[in-house]
């Protein structure tokens, strides 16, 4: 599979609602809230197999009902298109 190559954080951000770039690196991150755990983890199992037919994962915390996402492609050594496109599924994905 041909990696994209880096588009940098400022340029993903023109593309999506609500992320915000990461102080002292270039990814990209949101968090996202939903009803309860339950909500929650269904999001991040969705996310998951998505991730992985896309072989791009994403960096991400989860407590309850929140789920912190950090987005960069390590072999691009920043965003790309890549990270863009995941952003996009998950933002459709919790209706937002």
């Amino acid at each position: 599979m041909t990696r994209p190559s880096k588009i940098g954080a400022a340029a993903a951000l023109s593309q999506l609602t609500d992320w915000q770039s990461v102080e002292g690196r270039d990814a990209i991150a949101k968090t996202f809230r939903f009803k309860d755990f339950n909500a929650a983890f269904g999001f991040m199992t969705r996310v998951a197999l998505e991730a992985e037919k896309r072989d791009h994962h994403p960096e991400w915390f989860n407590v309850y009902n929140r789920v912190e996402v950090v987005l960069t492609t390590h072999d691009a050594d920043g965003v790309s298109a890549l990270d863009v496109a995941l952003a996009q599924f998950m933002d459709a994905l919790a209706g937002r």
